[in-house]
């Protein structure tokens, strides 16, 4: 009797490192299948919101330990990147990390990110400033806008390097430098030839963009990187329960 308790006593340790082993086992096939689902589950989601095709290629990551933040019903973070996608009227390769994600219902706890565009989606945004612009050429941090002016009843080409930016959800162009037909002339000298159309040529445009961007999306920040523009955008965490927030904005 004594044997066989010793017996039991021994074994007992080894049963609990099996029943620990196999725990240890289940819940690393769980958070497997935890990584290997949500990715499409979110994908799915954010395409139905955002009214996106269904072909749209969307990679999701999760951080950190997934079945704790499953179980309490919310993801710490979630990271978006897409190649090419269009919200609103904007066209570009996105890159959006939110936190904070109830998997019950909710807003989001914060949100924010970069739009990639090129000089074709930038042109159409500057489209609405009082500039001339017929062509955009990107030059680091500047980008140079070309096009022409009547004057004398001759149309006059000219070309106009601004530094691009973002204040209060709107696009500002900063004059740096103007060359008219090849010669660079000074604010006062644009003044002193131009007359009226030099306030155009020399002020700092502020653009409104809320009609071509979802009313939960803020542009915070822009700058030319190479060939290409980075728009900073602030994403308002109601934009996935509040449908019109889903909806472009309106500018003034």
């Amino acid at each position: 009797m004594i044997s066989a308790e010793r017996t039991r006593r021994a074994r007992w340790p080894w049963a609990l490192l099996v029943v620990i082993v196999i725990l240890a086992v289940l819940v690393v096939a769980a958070e497997l299948i935890a990584r290997a689902v949500l990715p499409g589950v979110v994908r799915g989601i954010v395409i139905e919101q955002l009214e996106l095709p269904a072909d749209q290629q969307l990679d999701v990551d999760a951080s950190g330990i997934l079945l704790p933040q499953l179980i309490g019903g919310r993801l710490d973070q979630l990271h978006l990147t897409t190649g090419s996608v269009t919200i609103g009227g904007v066209t570009g390769a996105a890159d959006v990390t939110a936190t904070g994600i109830p998997l019950r219902g909710g807003d989001l706890e914060d949100a924010r990110g970069t739009v990639r565009i090129d000089d074709e989606q930038f042109t159409a945004l500057v489209a609405a400033s009082d500039l001339p612009i017929d062509t955009v050429e990107f030059d680091e941090p500047d980008v140079t806008v070309s096009g022409s002016v009547p004057v004398f009843g001759i149309s006059l080409p000219l070309a106009l390097t601004v530094t691009p930016g973002a204040d209060a959800g709107e696009l500002l162009l900063t004059p740096v430098s103007l060359q008219v037909a090849g010669t660079t002339l000074n604010a006062q000298q644009v003044a002193d030839r131009f007359g009226s159309i030099a306030e155009q040529l020399t002020q700092t445009q502020r653009i409104c963009i809320a009609d071509q961007l979802p009313a939960g999306l803020t542009m915070t920040g822009l700058a030319v990187d190479g060939n290409e523009v980075v728009v900073d955008v602030q994403v308002d965490g109601a934009i996935v329960t509040d449908e019109t927030l889903q909806e472009n904005g309106v500018c003034p």
